[in-house]
């Protein structure tokens, strides 16, 4: 099983960096879960967040922000749009219920006769 994230939003933030200072730098991405088997692909409702600088190349994590960075985060959180939670067989998935489906017709056909 694979698991992926595609990026749904990015958002440049004017706060500054815990570790550079700079005003510019900050960038908080949004990804939503992929999950990808032999049998079917999935787009999960689970969505994750990271916090970047780009000035400094340093991830930010949660116990770093400030009560201001905590709050534009948790507004783009409410704003950020994901793609709808969707599952799709693949050939495999629809090969196995079509072959299920001809056994069954078949075992009722040979019951009856």
């Amino acid at each position: 099983m694979a698991e992926k994230h595609i990026e749904i939003k990015e958002v440049a933030l004017n706060n500054n960096c815990p570790h550079c200072y700079n005003t510019k730098g900050l960038h908080l991405l949004f990804k939503q879960k992929i999950v990808e088997t032999s049998f079917y692909k999935a787009i999960t409702p689970e969505i994750k967040h990271e916090l970047n600088c780009k000035t400094c190349d340093t991830a930010i994590y949660p116990e770093q922000w400030t009560d201001d960075i905590d709050r534009v985060v948790d507004y783009q959180k409410k704003v950020v749009d994901p793609k709808s939670p969707f599952t799709k067989l693949k050939a495999l998935s629809w090969s196995l219920i079509i072959g299920g489906i001809a056994l069954i017709g078949l075992s009722i056909s040979l019951v009856v006769l």
